[in-house]
């Protein structure tokens, strides 16, 4: 309750602001301890916040399909978008797994080691074909979904090497729905699609692994990736480079950037 909240002339928000303060100091007995709390007590004012972000998380989830939400996106007049996004960061729900559990509860994928913009466009697309007269065929660009062209990200997903840039977890969603990748383009030169164990091929591999574990891609320059082969790949330094050379990259490659959500690669 905001501490500003009156019922009729009386300062409801103050009074429960004392009597939590109360309850902190040891200055309340235990029977009217019992009783607030059947009422649904909440003594810490910060996990009281937290039940109420939480219930406009669920309003939002109900509308969009998906806790990933833009920064900007309302609910219940909440900041939910920025809300949810702070506590995506590492170590934000440190010693509370109950409240990770319960954002869990309402979406799993509520934190993904993928972008978020994917899961938003995946969950509408999950949505729409959920419905029993809606296909795969029906998917066309220019198909919208809150202001998200699916049908156009979904086209993509579908090419070649943005289904090979995917995490598994990502290609095991879309397969789920009926989602499979096009046919490699025939004549495609090895080396424009990476080459096995190119450098670039590499450097993809490191990405993804060191994605799928951190949560991001927020790599720092100094940073050593060490594959399950054992070979290290210095990722920080490979990301770097690559960024200052992305006007030389081929097509394939940008693609393949782009779709492990390095919007600079576009």
């Amino acid at each position: 309750m905001p501490y500003d909240h009156k019922e009729g002339a009386y300062p409801l928000g103050q009074w429960i602001a004392e009597q939590r303060r109360a309850y902190g100091a040891g200055q309340m007995t235990g029977r009217r301890a019992e009783r607030l709390e059947a009422l649904g007590m909440v003594w810490d004012a910060t996990d009281a916040a937290f039940q109420e972000n939480l219930a406009a998380a669920r309003v939002y989830y109900e509308q969009h399909w998906t806790l990933c939400a833009p920064r900007t996106a309302t609910a219940l007049d909440r900041p939910i978008g920025q809300w949810l996004s702070n506590l995506r960061r590492p170590g934000a729900l440190a010693g509370h797994p109950e409240r990770e559990a319960a954002l869990a509860a309402i979406d799993p994928d509520w934190k993904p080691a993928w972008p978020v913009t994917w899961q938003r466009h995946y969950a509408a697309v999950r949505e729409l074909l959920a419905e029993e007269d809606t296909t795969l065929t029906e998917l066309l660009p220019g198909v919208t979904v809150h202001g998200m062209d699916v049908g156009k990200w979904l086209a993509r997903q579908r090419e070649h090497a943005v289904w090979q840039a995917l995490l598994p977890q990502q290609r095991e969603r879309l397969e789920q729905l009926g989602i499979t990748a096009l046919p490699a383009p025939k004549g495609t030169p090895a080396k424009a699609r990476g080459g096995a164990g190119s450098a670039f091929e590499r450097g993809v591999e490191a990405l993804r692994q060191y994605r799928l574990r951190e949560g991001h891609l927020t790599v720092p320059r100094t940073h050593v990736e060490t594959l399950p082969d054992g070979t290290q790949v210095k990722l920080g330094v490979f990301l770097s480079n690559t960024k200052t050379r992305r006007a030389k990259l081929t097509e394939e490659r940008r693609k393949i950037l782009a779709g492990l959500g390095f919007d600079w690669a576009t």
